[in-house]
């Protein structure tokens, strides 16, 4: 038998060793969980959208062949998202280039329109943004590339030559532009002053002020490339615009995103921004893309083929050097297929493009958040349908569709279908190791020339704060269309106490990563991680100083003292 005096030792050892984490259970939680602010209080965001033609018939709604209803849809959602600017990436509307009629089943009658009136329609449909605070920075498309389109585009567009919005004269003239549906389109009254966004505008030469123009806005430089006749009557080729586009990426402060319309390798259309076809013969390909990756600029960013699409595309000998290139949505009335064999296979024999991620007949959007030396962008997206082409704009329900990006003191790993997660090992300025343990990628899917698609995981650090014993890891880009990603497990190192492996939720509580996964059951273990632990185990390894779980969601991830 016991006497009080032992028995209470022997209690107060068995509470220690609780608290230490020698016993396979979960610790109790304090009634204040530990918090933390990411993204940080100087993020913000910035909209994408792209392609805004309207082809066919008027139903009432769609004038001078511009998606007025997708348009002013996207604009809401992009007001409701707060950011800053929005990108359109061409193709403002579907006949801009020439005057051109349109029947009008509303009406029953013929419209006829010039250029004025097609561009002067959707800049009269930006209005939303503009009343709104927010910029817009559009591109010409290769529907907008005649040289009257060019002049009319400059004056609808002033902002294109040095940040002026909402201007006054733009607005009027684009008030008096030809609306037979003005009764299903009420004008949107134009309110507060004009406004400028954007700093150290720079143009390739004075024919090409504001078309093609680059601009930085707090942290990142916008380049943007116009191929198509300018006001003098004459193409400028992008590699005309080579040495210009080089040096804004040299003479960035921290990220550059290049925009175009036409793409490098793209999935239906053949022609790139280089010529008829993307094969190695084709000049310039490879210029262009070792000026982005030698300068750090991850991402171009295209339209023209009316699908969203992600893929790294290479230079021509298929090593030497990649970018990788987002295709936005449709925001028209039309989408296309990819081709069979695909471009990639016919002109430069599979080696120079590897797939990650496709949807189809989809009209969608991006919204990009920078915050610091973080930059990640959210899918939204609406399907329509399995055809080509619709005659009226569908009840749109935006839901999001996945989450990729970057980060500039972290690395990108393009994991095949198949392979393991395993090679995703990086570590923090400050000595944190984020290290995938087990899981492969078994996303089983295949585009129409039945090639794979691959999974490339982003992953970065913010500082240590002082919720968290260690740096923390922000994990993304292996999500697609659901929550959930393979199962995998994630370990990092800690550097004081008895942490677990927590995920931020998205009211800045840190709580166990497990909590987050979709299925399993949440089972603590007090050592190493084994490969044949399920799906919902996590652990603290003291020998090694890491926690670990075995988990299906990304975000953002630190161990932290519950």
């Amino acid at each position: 038998m016991l006497n009080r005096r032992k028995f209470i030792k022997l209690t107060a050892t068995a509470l220690a060793m609780v608290t230490a984490g020698c016993f396979p259970r979960e610790r109790k939680k304090t009634a204040k969980q530990p918090e933390s602010k990411i993204p940080s209080q100087g993020a913000w965001k910035f909209g994408i959208m792209s392609d805004s033609q309207w082809m066919g018939d008027d139903n009432g709604k769609n004038p001078a062949s511009c998606a007025v209803e997708i348009i002013n849809a996207l604009n809401a959602e992009f007001i409701r998202h707060g950011v800053e600017l929005v990108l359109h990436v061409g193709d403002l509307t579907d006949s801009g280039r020439e005057p051109f009629a349109v029947y009008n089943k509303s009406t029953r009658q013929t419209d006829v329109y010039s250029t004025s009136d097609a561009i002067g329609i959707r800049a009269r449909y930006a209005q939303a943004l503009y009343n709104s605070g927010i910029a817009l920075f559009p591109i010409r498309g290769n529907h907008d590339d005649s040289q009257i389109a060019a002049l009319e585009f400059l004056r609808y567009f002033p902002q294109t030559g040095g940040g002026a919005q909402n201007d006054e004269h733009a607005q009027r003239a684009a008030y008096a532009a030809f609306n037979p549906d003005a009764e299903n389109l009420p004008d949107i009254k134009r309110t507060g002053r004009s406004f400028r966004l954007g700093t150290d505008f720079s143009f390739p030469s004075d024919t090409l002020k504001g078309l093609s123009y680059s601009f930085d806005h707090k942290n990142v430089r916008f380049i943007t490339a116009d191929q198509y006749t300018a006001p003098d009557g004459k193409e400028h080729t992008i590699r005309s615009q080579q040495n210009w586009i080089t040096s804004r990426l040299k003479s960035k402060s921290e990220h550059a995103i290049v925009f175009t319309h036409k793409g490098l390798l793209t999935q239906h259309n053949r022609g790139n921004l280089f010529g008829a076809e993307p094969s190695p013969s084709t000049p310039g390909q490879d210029e262009f893309i070792r000026a982005m990756a030698d300068n750090g600029a991850q991402y171009i960013i295209c339209g023209h083929d009316h699908m969203h699409d992600r893929s790294r595309v290479y230079t021509t000998d298929g090593k030497t050097a990649y970018v990788n290139q987002l295709i936005t949505a449709s925001n028209s009335s039309k989408f296309y297929f990819p081709r069979r064999p695909s471009n990639d296979e016919t002109f430069c024999g599979g080696k120079r493009q590897k797939l990650i991620s496709q949807e189809l007949f989809a009209i969608g959007y991006y919204i990009v958040t920078v915050d610091g030396g973080h930059m990640t962008f959210d899918y939204y997206s609406s399907v329509c349908r399995t055809a080509d082409t619709i005659a009226d704009t569908p009840y749109l329900t935006f839901s999001h569709k996945e989450t990729f990006g970057y980060s500039l003191n972290g690395k990108n790993f393009l994991i095949e279908y198949g392979k393991p997660y395993t090679a995703v090992d990086l570590i923090s300025e400050n000595g944190t190791r984020a290290k995938i343990l087990g899981g492969v990628n078994i996303r089983d899917a295949k585009d129409f020339a039945g090639r794979r698609f691959g999974v490339e995981v982003n992953a970065g650090f913010y500082p240590q704060d002082e919720a968290t014993a260690g740096d923390i890891l922000l994990l993304r880009g292996m999500d697609f269309s659901t929550a959930n990603t393979d199962i995998f497990t994630l370990s990092m190192s800690y550097k004081h106490g008895n942490p677990t492996l927590a995920r931020l939720d998205s009211r800045g509580i840190w709580r166990n990563a497990a909590d987050f996964n979709i299925g399993g059951v949440k089972q603590f273990v007090y050592g190493a991680w084994k490969p044949d632990y399920p799906l919902g185990t996590y652990g603290t390894d003291p020998e090694s100083k890491t926690v670990w779980a075995v988990i299906n969601t990304n975000g953002t991830f630190s161990p932290v003292i519950f």
